[in-house]
């Protein structure tokens, strides 16, 4: 059963650019003479290492995805480690992780937004809101004439007294 695999190893920094691509061609080859299939190669260039490895600061970084079975996979270990321009070197099966990112996406899928649901909620809201405006400016006109008269009567007092 084939399995889904990144493997990422680091390159000496005093390999020429052509050495790195015949060096990636040889392992490409052994994962497709194996019965594997490469699914990506990806060079990502010179960068700094973390710390010192094997006298070096600096190295190739390259990430292959690639698709084989375990023992192919064991293979290609024994031959990174002993290569002696590849420095550092690290596995990782993917094929659980996919497994788990799926899930956890048909576990977000199954869910309701509800930002793109369309809801009668704040509609129902709003009408309320706009009637209960409507009848409190009814009863702010309603009071506002009582007090209008009380004004009124009381400048007819003043205006009496005077």
């Amino acid at each position: 059963m084939n399995r889904t695999y990144e493997i990422m190893f680091i390159v000496r920094p005093d390999v020429e650019e052509a050495e790195l691509d015949k060096l990636i061609e040889g392992f490409s080859g052994n994962v497709t003479s194996g019965g594997g299939e490469v699914k990506s190669v990806e060079k990502m260039g010179r960068r700094r290492l973390a710390y010192t490895v094997r006298k070096f600061n600096d190295g190739f970084y390259v990430l292959m995805n690639v698709a084989a079975q375990g023992s192919l996979i064991t293979e290609i270990e024994r031959r990174l480690r002993v290569s002696e321009q590849v420095i550092k070197f690290i596995t990782v099966r993917m094929d659980e992780e996919e497994k788990r990112l799926a899930k956890v996406k048909a576990i977000r899928d199954t869910k309701v937004k509800r930002s793109t649901q369309p809801s009668a909620a704040p509609a129902q809201a709003a009408a309320d809101a706009t009637s209960a405006a409507a009848s409190t400016g009814a009863h702010a006109e309603e009071e506002k004439k009582p007090v209008a008269a009380a004004s009124d009567a009381s400048s007819e007092t003043v205006a009496s007294a005077v």
